[in-house]
């Protein structure tokens, strides 16, 4: 459907010609060799009809209505497309320390680290977040916003395959990512916050424990869903030591406890891809839609054809000696013709 921005525009056409009545006409600097006041009898008697030259006047008329046509902003608009959207901000925190280098998971009977299996699962998952913003944290020694919340899912993907273990440090600081979610969700709906943080568990860096960030996160009201990566092993509550290859559930669990949120336990491929399914039911795209047009810009072409007119107009009108005579009597014009008359 074509559709006219602002087609009000159009009450300037008349516009030339009132300006045509009420400023005076312009005076012809041109010379001329000779001056014949007596012109229009002389052609009379010689049987010569000059043609009535109206069509600089049609050109720029046509030109005038291209312009305002251009202004009015010509737009085809799709037909309408309802969009999902759920109003949720979901960050995702990743680990980055040294123990996701670990490789003790296996895609397609290929074994690989755990940050390449958790990069294919988060892939899907985020494709499936349509309607959602999306952002990602990146911790290790200190914690990065490597992307913030976004509707452009693919973009969040793309940054999620670049993502590299030992970038920013070794260790972990669990704590220090939670809190930056936190500052990062802070002016957001109660309900619509959530973070999925991924790590082993180890709070073994960072300026604030993990402890308190989960507390001031609950006090906040973000829910924190913990996803355990790697083998389980005892620990004490936030064991301070960074050992790869193992899994502090503890420090997970009670995370999400003080958050209102749910921890989940993946010791295999598997049972990760479950667990991103879960979290996908329990914060389900339901809330509604929003309308949509695709739309496509038209104004380039009257204006486009406005400057090629107005080029064509400027080239005619500064040709010289341009005979404005109808075709019947160009004939006349012969010299041989003119000679046998005289």
């Amino acid at each position: 459907m074509i559709h006219l921005v602002w087609p009000w525009v159009f009450i300037f056409i008349p516009l030339p010609f009132l300006i045509r009545q009420i400023l005076p006409s312009a005076q012809n600097k041109a010379t001329a060799a000779l001056k014949v006041p007596f012109f229009k009898q002389l052609v009379k008697f010689k049987g010569y009809t000059p043609a009535n030259a109206k069509w600089p006047v049609y050109l720029a008329g046509v030109i005038w209505l291209l312009l305002l046509l251009a202004f009015s902003r010509p737009q085809w608009l799709s037909d309408p497309v309802d969009i999902a959207q759920t109003g949720r901000d979901i960050m995702l925190a990743i680990d980055l320390s040294a123990s996701m280098e670990t490789d003790d998971y296996f895609i397609n009977e290929l074994k690989v680290d755990r940050l390449t299996a958790v990069k294919h699962v988060l892939k899907e998952f985020i494709g499936e977040r349509e309607g959602d913003r999306i952002g990602l944290i990146l911790f290790a020694n200190k914690a990065y916003v490597l992307t913030p919340l976004s509707f452009d899912l693919n973009a969040v993907s793309l940054m999620l395959e670049e993502t590299e273990t030992r970038v920013i440090g070794k260790m972990t600081a669990i704590g220090d990512a939670i809190g930056l979610a936190v500052k990062r969700l802070h002016e957001h709906p109660d309900n619509h916050r959530v973070l999925i943080l991924l790590s082993d568990g180890n709070d073994t860096a960072g300026i604030l424990p993990a402890g308190r960030a989960a507390h001031f996160a609950g006090l906040e009201g973000l829910t924190v869903y913990t996803v355990g990566i790697g083998n389980k092993q005892n620990k004490g509550f936030f064991d301070n030591s960074d050992n790869p290859g193992t899994l502090n559930e503890a420090g997970l669990n009670v995370i999400a406890k003080l958050t209102h949120g749910k921890y989940f336990r993946a010791e295999n491929y598997k049972e990760l891809q479950g667990i991103y399914k879960t979290i996908h039911n329990l914060e389900p795209i339901d809330i509604g839609s929003e309308r949509f047009h695709k739309i496509v810009e038209f104004y380039h072409w009257p204006l486009g054809c406005a400057l090629i007119l107005s080029f064509l107009y400027a080239l005619l009108m500064n040709l010289k000696n341009i005979a404005f005579l109808t075709p019947a009597n160009k004939a006349q014009l012969d010299p041989d013709k003119l000679g046998e008359d005289s």
